[in-house]
């Protein structure tokens, strides 16, 4: 029976398309394929896709609910999932027995490996075409597993995600074509015959790639690993964050169906859902068959991973503490509310979240004229209270608390320092058991030179320290230690200084550190755009990897060579 997509109707749909993303990778301009707003899906939007009501029907359609994926080694159901919103999901899904299931991932290798790098980046372009047609199913899924507000989930998890899976395919695709397919190679011998070899070269993937999935961003965080991996050769296994199962599952159920309809082994693609407390993470990450990891989540777990899975390449984001040098402004409200928004998007659930807002204690100049340490820290949190002083309004960016863990830290932050804006409850009408809460903002002194100081450590959540420092260089000095000890997914700075940039910039050169300078309109210090920015560089202890360059595909697959006399 012949494949419902050839190589040729697959090229003809996506290879421009691929093309574009690698224009984009090369010129970093913007580019997305992807529409952000709503109402650019369903009848009168993107083809095929579906609409606000037709999503919303897909994802209640799924709840409660055994989701079958057809794959080999299934033993028994799973499920539990509890939206930070409140209802129960009712979701049960596979649960793998590995015995079984790796081997017949790693059978489906052979003719993967064969279809080569064009054929599996145009593959990959079609499981993400159907990922974005369900964008409005997805976002549902997100929202109801990561306790994002439905816009944030909606682009986050949806278009942004997607984009994000896109640049690894591109990235993928680049890297594996550097190498010809083949060569003849002639070496001249003076009187006697060259000697002749005709070369090939295989873009050959390494084994099973395991994805652990996280909580808070299961796709945006997901789609790089797993499209990096699958596009360079490998069959993935998805181990979703057991609070956010359905946004993977969906993603794994519609990759099957692609690689069936393309003619491939579904099995490329499978899940691992794991039992209450079961921990199968620890399990799969050390099978021999595992040659690949990607992992989004706690120190302490990375590092785990880094330590024992030692069969494999690990790819790893882990936690880190994100600092804002307040040195001076010539936009002093553009900042205010700059950083108010950036502390309070998603309730501060993001690895890119400011944490510590590093201020001169002697002040600051400002085009509003000088400002205490004290001033300054009080109007962060009258734009705080000022952004989110509306309910409806502080719903949509703060989204839920995603679990006990982040309510907890919240809740203790006060007993940390002096509480220069506290936390309120909000109350959303439409999930009545969902906790949100605002950010709230803790004063310390940055003079402090015991090392269990806070804000040494990651607070993930929703709480902010205000370190007064001795002066800008002080505050350089502290954000090089947190870099060089904690890591850092971001920086941020305000001066209107020449000498203080420079510094700042060389200090996030020296540790290697993403770095946003004076950002006061509509960019924030949490937000990165696909083919453009760079999340994380791989360079300090907040994450091994970046999102998403050449060193994050090219491990994933050697060159096999194969030499023939000619």
């Amino acid at each position: 029976m012949a494949a419902e997509l050839s190589p040729e109707k697959l090229s003809e749909i996506h290879r421009p398309t691929l093309d574009q993303a690698l224009d984009a990778i090369r010129t970093r301009a913007y580019w997305s394929p992807h529409p952000e707003h709503p109402k650019a899906y369903g009848t009168e939007g993107l083809a095929g896709s579906l609409g606000a009501a037709e999503g919303k029907a897909a994802f209640d359609a799924v709840l409660n609910t055994r989701l079958d994926l057809g794959q080999p080694g299934t033993d028994g159901w799973t499920g539990g999932e509890i939206s930070p919103y409140g209802p129960e999901l009712g979701v049960e899904y596979p649960h793998a027995d590995p015995d079984v299931l790796l081997p017949a991932m790693s059978a489906a290798m052979g003719s993967w490996r064969a279809a080569g790098p064009e054929t599996r980046a145009l593959v990959c372009l079609e499981i993400l075409a159907r990922i974005s047609a369900r964008t409005h199913e997805l976002a549902h899924a997100v929202m109801h597993t990561s306790g994002q507000a439905f816009v944030m989930a909606f682009q986050a998890g949806g278009p942004h995600a997607q984009d994000r899976g896109l640049e690894a395919v591109a990235y993928a695709f680049e890297e594996q074509t550097r190498t010809p397919r083949s060569a003849d190679w002639s070496k001249p011998q003076g009187k006697r015959d060259p000697l002749r070899l005709h070369k090939s070269y295989t873009a050959a993937g390494r084994g099973i790639s395991l994805l652990i999935g996280c909580n808070t961003f299961p796709t945006w965080n997901g789609y790089p690993g797993l499209f990096a991996s699958l596009a360079t050769g490998n069959p993935v296994l998805v181990k979703p964050h057991p609070r956010a199962v359905l946004p993977l599952a969906l993603t794994v159920q519609l990759a099957r169906e692609v690689l069936t309809q393309a003619g491939f082994d579904p099995n490329l693609v499978a899940m691992a859902a794991e039992r209450p407390g079961e921990g199968i993470a620890k399990t799969l990450a050390v099978r021999p068959e595992v040659k690949i990891i990607d992992y989004t989540g706690s120190t302490a777990f990375g590092d785990w991973l880094e330590t024992n899975a030692r069969q494999a390449q690990v790819y790893t984001e882990k936690a880190g503490v994100n600092t804002i040098v307040v040195d001076s402004t010539d936009d002093y409200r553009g900042m205010l509310s700059n950083l108010a928004f950036s502390l309070s998007l998603y309730s501060g659930q993001m690895c890119t979240t400011p944490q510590n807002i590093l201020i001169p204690r002697d002040g600051i100049t400002t085009d509003s004229g000088a400002k205490t340490y004290e001033e300054v820290v009080t109007d962060i949190a009258a734009a705080v209270n000022g952004l989110l002083g509306d309910d409806a309004r502080a719903n949509g960016l703060l989204g839920a608390l995603v679990n006990p863990d982040v309510k907890a830290r919240l809740e203790g932050a006060s007993a940390l320092g002096e509480v220069a804006l506290a936390s309120r409850t909000v109350v959303n009408p439409d999930f009545p058991e969902a906790v949100v809460r605002t950010p709230v903002l803790v004063k310390l002194d940055g003079a402090e030179s015991d090392d269990d100081a806070p804000y040494l450590s990651e607070c993930f959540g929703p709480v902010s320290f205000a370190v007064a420092v001795g002066s800008s260089g002080e505050a350089l000095d502290l954000l090089r230690r947190t870099i060089r000890e904690k890591g850092a997914m971001t920086v941020g700075a305000y001066t209107t200084s020449p000498e203080v940039e420079r510094a700042v910039e060389d200090v996030c050169f020296e540790e290697s550190a993403q770095l946003s300078l004076n950002l006061t309109g509509g960019v924030y210090v949490n937000q990165t755009a696909a083919f453009s920015d760079f999340h994380g560089s791989g360079g300090n202890p907040a994450a091994n990897a970046a999102l998403c360059d050449g060193a994050f595909v090219s491990n994933r697959f050697r060159v096999v060579e194969v030499r023939r006399q000619a």
